[in-house]
């Protein structure tokens, strides 16, 4: 058999690449003689896909529940995957910054459009029965989204507001995770005891929270964007790509999320108004209380004094 030059160069770099791992290149291209051809299914694993949502009741609509936020921790997924590639890039450029800045705000841009799959793509009397069999489960114990938090900013920038203002960056993570502003939506604020739903959640999730916290301490976004240099740092395309990030994210979004929940929740004139998990979600959800701000040094004062003002 006649091998071209072109076949002979791959030849050549195949065995280089089994001779590095000491393994034998024979070997490997006779198990190509028994390896199966890769299909569309087994690829992606459509069956097992399709197979992962478990409904609680016999209500149609939530299988549309169940997938939409299925595809949401799928999008969350991805976005960690670009906050990992910025963390972990060594001497990273603006140019590649602002890339993987952009791709995530496009996550966060179609998670916010979609949110009219669950505005107007379900029945609120469907809504309102099968919402009674997820108590106490709650929308904030999605970890990906606490670990995307703990990659795009400073701790400090998730501290409850009550707290921010004395906040000591000398503390130990143990003690700043016990006043991240999501913990006031899992606490009884009058005995300050943690509800069923925010123990599960750290029983969970917090040594993994914790680690993620000590990782990106001098990685996450923020900090990968104070190690440009300063001519870098003042790029008009990387500044502008920071503010609509943390603007989709930490307003745009949230305020789609939050009209959803008015919508079922207290326009519906139906239920008792509550949360699933039992907080106080007006409050907890609406970006102008908490003013979670990723990146509050490019913003100017009237712009942080007005985060979420309608």
């Amino acid at each position: 058999m006649s091998v071209n030059a072109s076949t002979a160069s791959i030849l050549k770099q195949i065995e280089q690449k089994y001779a590095s791992i000491d393994q034998k290149t024979d070997t490997q291209l006779e198990g190509l003689l028994w390896s199966k051809p890769v299909t569309y299914w087994d690829y992606i694993h459509t069956d097992v896909l399709l197979n992962l949502q478990t409904q609680r009741t016999v209500l149609p609509d939530e299988m549309v529940f169940i997938l939409y936020h299925q595809i949401n921790e799928l999008i969350f997924k991805m976005v960690l995957l670009e906050i990992n590639q910025i963390a972990h890039h060594q001497e990273i450029k603006a140019d590649f910054f602002t890339d993987r800045l952009m791709r995530i705000s496009r996550y966060f841009d179609m998670l916010t459009t979609s949110f009219s799959i669950m505005e107007n793509g379900m029945d609120v009397n469907q809504y309102m029965k099968f919402r009674n069999t997820l108590t106490p489960a709650s929308g904030f114990q999605s970890a990906q989204y606490r670990l995307i938090e703990f990659g795009a900013t400073d701790v400090v920038n998730l501290i409850d507001s009550r707290f921010r203002s004395s906040f000591n960056n000398t503390i130990s993570n143990e003690n700043a995770f016990d006043i991240l502003y999501w913990q006031a939506a899992g606490t009884d604020p009058e005995t300050g005891k943690k509800t069923y739903t925010l123990e599960e959640f750290e029983k969970k999730y917090k040594a993994t929270f914790l680690d993620c916290m000590e990782e990106y301490k001098s990685k996450n976004i923020w900090q990968k964007y104070k190690q440009l240099s300063v001519e870098d740092q003042e790029l008009p395309s990387l500044k502008e790509a920071m503010r609509h990030l943390d603007y989709t994210v930490n307003i745009t979004w949230v305020m789609q999320h939050l009209n959803v929940a008015i919508k079922y929740i207290d326009e519906s004139g139906m239920g008792d108004g509550e949360a699933t998990g039992g907080s106080d979600w007006r409050k907890y959800m609406h970006p102008k209380h908490q003013k979670r701000i990723f990146f509050p040094e490019l913003w100017s004062e009237a712009e942080l004094a007005n985060w979420g003002q309608e």
